[in-house]
């Protein structure tokens, strides 16, 4: 988990975040998590490291944008990804307003409003660093651009005390003129759209997963070798060809055209083609039973 730090005051709001990702694999997992998140590992090749020694694979990217200005806010989001879905916390701010969503996929599980404050988002030992740090170079007189330069540098000392923490930022700042009850009218509008947006995608990504489970056992239907139809009519080199019962066809997006017993064009390169004759696939190859001449088509033959 990475770290965030948001601002929220009359103001205007300011966040700022690293851009770490660690994925995991593997059985102890939760060992190297429990390390992780506690300060026992405290650099990049102490964690490879200790990965390696507990047989956990890892992959660290530093190219995730943690921070959107959504609408006349920021949002702010650290997420974990379980067998089954995603868990998302984010933080909306906007000038004397803010709102906290969990959420589980994209379903709403908790919604807190607030004011102002400064709010961390993270793992404990990286809160409890950037506290302390906060402390002690917070200043309220400060301009939200001086702030945006404290919260880096917050970020960029924590980044050196442990891996849960890249060494690339981004700070974001917004302060449009609300008051608090326009802060909080505004946030509920924009929250609402953000979390349909999110659900709309999460249905489409479902379906394309669909899509492509569906073009993946397809696939493996795709007939190299066995019978298929036969000729039932001829207009020179374009033939028709009725398939058997226990083949179907599909154009190369995977789109049905034809089912088992319906007719579909083919071409032939020569005139020895006879109405009845066997058409069948021989070593990934369409042709002909009776000479092995080969046939052409702009379709793909799969078993049922």
């Amino acid at each position: 988990m990475s770290l965030i730090i948001a601002y929220v005051g009359k103001k205007g709001c300011v966040m700022a975040s690293d851009k770490r990702r660690i994925a995991y694999f593997g059985n102890n997992r939760e060992a190297l998590e429990e390390e992780l998140y506690n300060g026992s590992i405290t650099n990049d090749e102490e964690l490879k490291k200790r990965a390696k020694e507990l047989d956990v694979p890892i992959k660290v990217t530093d190219d995730a944008d943690k921070l959107r200005v959504v609408g006349n806010s920021i949002r702010g989001e650290v997420s974990t990804k379980g067998t089954h879905e995603t868990k998302r916390k984010r933080i909306y701010g906007t000038t004397n307003g803010y709102q906290i969503v969990e959420l589980i996929g994209s379903e709403t599980k908790s919604r807190r409003a607030g004011e102002k404050g400064i709010i961390l988002f993270g793992n404990d030992f990286a809160k409890k660093q950037a506290e302390i740090l906060i402390k002690r170079r917070w200043k309220a007189s400060q301009s939200l651009k001086y702030m945006g330069d404290i919260f880096e540098s917050i970020l960029s000392d924590i980044s050196q005390k442990t891996p849960t923490i890249g060494k690339t930022f981004d700070v974001l700042i917004k302060n449009p003129s609300f008051n608090s009850s326009e802060a909080q009218k505004h946030l509920n509008i924009t929250i609402d759209a953000d979390i349909k947006v999110l659900t709309k995608y999460r249905q489409q990504l479902t379906e394309d997963m669909i899509q492509k489970t569906r073009e993946i056992e397809l696939a493996n239907k795709i007939i190299d070798n066995g019978s298929i139809g036969e000729v039932v009519s001829i207009d020179g080199k374009m033939i028709e060809v009725k398939l058997n019962n226990k083949t179907q066809a599909f154009n190369f997006n995977w789109k049905p055209l034809a089912g088992p017993n319906q007719n579909v064009i083919m071409f032939s390169e020569t005139s020895d083609v006879k109405i009845g004759d066997k058409v069948i696939i021989k070593n990934e190859v369409l042709c002909l039973k009776k000479n092995s001449s080969p046939l052409s088509c702009n379709i793909i033959l799969c078993s049922l």
